[in-house]
């Protein structure tokens, strides 16, 4: 038993030992498996990581290659790199100046040395020695020193010491003439290109590429004599009634209407006169590409019908002239191909290069005729626009609506306006609230050559000021208020038009090449007689042009169109209203007057040859109007007058006007109030005059009273 027991127990003991080394084992095999497996996941991770770590890191280096460099980081590093140029080149001159100090010259004689040395660095280095052109600098509106001496790439104490030579005292931050900064670029080696204040920033926004350019529809002006049927035409073009909504059937405002055909579109411009016309040239508005001149077939060439010719051709645009009223009896084409063939226009059926139409607005007939030649005459301009850029135009129309407020009819010239657009006009700014086409529907858009109302000005343009679109309302509000400050500083001033007084010095400074003339006189054969005078003055300095001439009184329109064209207005035995000696003051137009041809032919030659004497100034004391008519057996005409200005003095200078025409100049014999003779009388009161040697006085005559007062000839 105790055998079998002891057996037993090492039997179990084996087993048990057996046990342990089993699970001993399997225990091992399970910790190689899970280190194992460990691996493998710890290999799988890492090996995730690595991949997602070249991911980041290609997406990293694909960023970076994709992102733009910023403007300001071009021009750092441009800056950067023109400043060490700069330095290499300035120790380089250093070291020359040194080398030929002790080479060349003795030591009182160093500085002469730099100054050879800084030309020869000027003439070898500046980019007009290698191309031979002057390089350009973009200057705005509002220079100021410290700006230029940077455009110039000059210190700002060197160019404050030039100027100071020059005679001007400027601070670091003032602003600068235009012509000053001309005169200054040009004597260091640059060519200044003028442009507004947000002109060079948009230049490189605004490059135009010609495959870019679009088409555009051509803007036509219908200008004629009043009466000759400029509106009813563009009535019968547009079949619409126009000419029913104006007071006593004439136009009173400037429309712009665009007008579809099946060959193009036509914007018309349709103007109450030609003094729009002129007052849009006389703010750089050339806004008109093909302008139709109005006859009417029963009534011909009137003064107006001349007046707009000479419009039209100061401003350069090609003319096509409608014959209209073809319909009525009483018509004579031919005389009027006649009448515009001495004013030289002449027609294709007679050899020249003017196109005649002919219409008639009542009956409609030859309009499609008068469409398909203005579309063929801007076919031939080749109109074009750029539609993608900022939009910009010209102030047509401005009015003030009592109840939508400010309201302007611009003509887009370039790029598309969009409502809720910041926009600077002017002296004025604001942005798009609305937008009305010339149908008066509220549109969302206008592309080039459309005429719009918009509502959202801060103040009333001006007709012919220049409309652009600005990225900000502040920029705006910024550029208003710095065209304001120079406003009040060019009022004080106002630039001078040319005069007989300073011809000759501004022929010698270069300014002028062309003296422009108006003519104005009393009848036609006046007219001939002096413009063949003064077309036989010959000179080798300046060219004489006679821009427009007329018969009748110098009016306001003359005033326009002289200083749109920077003319001198003469008038023989004619003279200005009132209202039109003040408009020519405040353009600073020079209007002279003269009673025999030679006198004014030798005022001419005078101040073209620069051998003007004294000068004899004519200054108006006092205006006076006819009322009534008396004779008297012993004095004669008595004419009894009320004094409308100024005053009237016994013995006085004075000219007798008959509708602004010169028909007596003179003396005052006597002059009475009631039976009294008096010595003067002043505006408001009413007197008795005789004029010396002259009885044929008639009622709303005018009298002007005149002093002469003589002055030193100026040159």
């Amino acid at each position: 038993m105790s055998v079998k027991k002891k057996t037993n127990a090492k039997s179990i003991g084996e087993s048990n030992s057996k046990k342990k080394e089993e699970k001993k084992e399997t225990k091992i095999a399970s910790a190689k498996v899970k280190k194992k497996t460990k691996n493998k996941e710890e290999k799988a991770t890492t090996e995730k990581k690595v991949k997602s770590k070249v991911k980041k890191e290609k997406i990293v280096k694909k960023k970076k290659t994709v992102k733009p460099v910023s403007k300001n980081a071009v021009k750092i590093k441009k800056d950067k790199k023109k400043k060490t140029e700069k330095e290499k080149t300035e120790n380089k001159t250093k070291k020359t100046i040194k080398r030929k100090e002790k080479s060349i010259l003795p030591s009182e004689d160093k500085s002469l040395v730099k100054e050879t040395i800084a030309e020869e660095k000027i003439i070898t280095e500046t980019p007009q020695a290698k191309t031979g052109q002057k390089p350009k600098i973009k200057i705005n509106e509002f220079v100021t020193v410290k700006i230029l001496s940077e455009k110039l790439q000059i210190g700002v104490g060197d160019l404050i010491k030039r100027l100071m030579s020059l005679n001007i005292l400027a601070t670091i931050n003032q602003r600068l003439n235009l012509e000053i900064v001309s005169l200054i670029t040009e004597e260091f080696g640059y060519e200044a290109e003028i442009i507004p204040l947000y002109g060079e920033e948009i230049s490189e926004e605004e490059q135009q590429d010609a495959s870019l350019l679009k088409s555009r529809s051509p803007v036509v002006t219908i200008m004629g004599h009043v009466d000759h049927g400029k509106t009813s035409l563009l009535d019968a073009i547009r079949k619409s009634k126009i000419v029913e909504k104006e007071a006593g059937n004439i136009t009173q405002h400037i429309g712009a209407y665009k007008v579809k055909t099946d060959k193009g579109d036509i914007v018309f411009l349709d103007t109450p006169g030609h003094e729009a016309f002129s007052a849009m040239r006389a703010r750089g508005a050339q806004i008109t590409d093909i302008v139709i001149l109005v006859v009417a077939a029963d009534d011909g060439v009137m003064p107006q019908t001349v007046e707009a010719i000479d419009h039209a051709r100061a401003a350069g645009v090609p003319i096509i002239v409608a014959v209209n009223k073809i319909d009525l009896p009483t018509a004579n084409i031919q005389r009027i191909r006649q009448d515009l063939a001495n004013l030289n226009l002449l027609s294709e059926e007679w050899g020249g290069k003017t196109v005649f139409v002919e219409v008639s607005a009542k009956k409609e007939t030859g309009l499609n005729d008068l469409l398909e030649m203005i579309l063929l005459e801007a076919e031939v301009l080749e109109l074009v626009s750029d539609v993608d850029v900022f939009a910009q135009g010209v102030v047509i129309e401005a009015r003030l609506d009592p109840r939508k407020g400010i309201l302007a009819t611009i003509l887009i010239q370039k790029g598309t306006l969009k409502v809720r657009d910041s926009f600077i006009v002017g002296l004025t700014y604001g942005k798009v609230r609305a937008m009305l086409d010339d149908h008066g529907r509220k549109i969302k858009q206008a592309p080039p050559s459309t005429p719009v109302e918009i509502m959202g000005f801060v103040d009333i343009p001006h007709v012919g000021d220049r409309f652009r679109v600005i990225k900000e309302d502040k920029k705006a509000r910024y550029i208003s208020q710095m065209r304001q400050n120079i406003n009040r500083e060019d009022m004080v001033k106002k630039k001078k038009h040319i005069s007989l007084e300073n011809l000759h010095q501004q022929i010698e400074e270069g300014k002028i090449k062309e003296l422009k003339i108006i003519l104005k006189a009393d009848v036609r054969g006046s007219i001939e007689a002096v413009r063949d005078s003064l077309e036989k003055i010959k000179s080798d300095e300046i060219k004489l042009a006679i821009i427009h001439s007329g018969v009748g009184g110098i009016n306001e329109a003359d005033v326009l169109l002289a200083a749109a064209s920077d003319a001198l207005i003469i008038g023989f035995n004619v003279r200005p209203e009132q209202n039109v000696i003040s408009l020519a003051e405040k353009e600073n137009v020079n209007i002279k007057t003269y009673r025999v041809i030679y006198e004014l032919v030798a005022k001419i030659k005078a101040a073209m040859e620069g051998l003007l004497g004294p000068q004899i100034e004519e200054i108006i004391i006092g205006k006076v109007e006819v009322r009534q008519i008396f004779k008297a057996s012993k004095m004669g005409i008595i004419s009894g007058c009320y004094v409308k200005e100024g005053k009237v003095l016994r013995n006085s200078l004075v000219r007798l006007l008959r509708n602004n025409i010169i028909v007596y100049e003179g003396k005052i014999n006597s002059l009475r109030h009631f039976k009294e003779d008096i010595r003067e009388t002043v505006a408001g009161y009413e007197c008795g005059i005789v004029l010396e040697n002259f009885q044929d006085v008639k009622v709303n005559d005018i009298v002007e009273v005149f002093e002469l007062k003589e002055t030193p000839g100026v040159l």
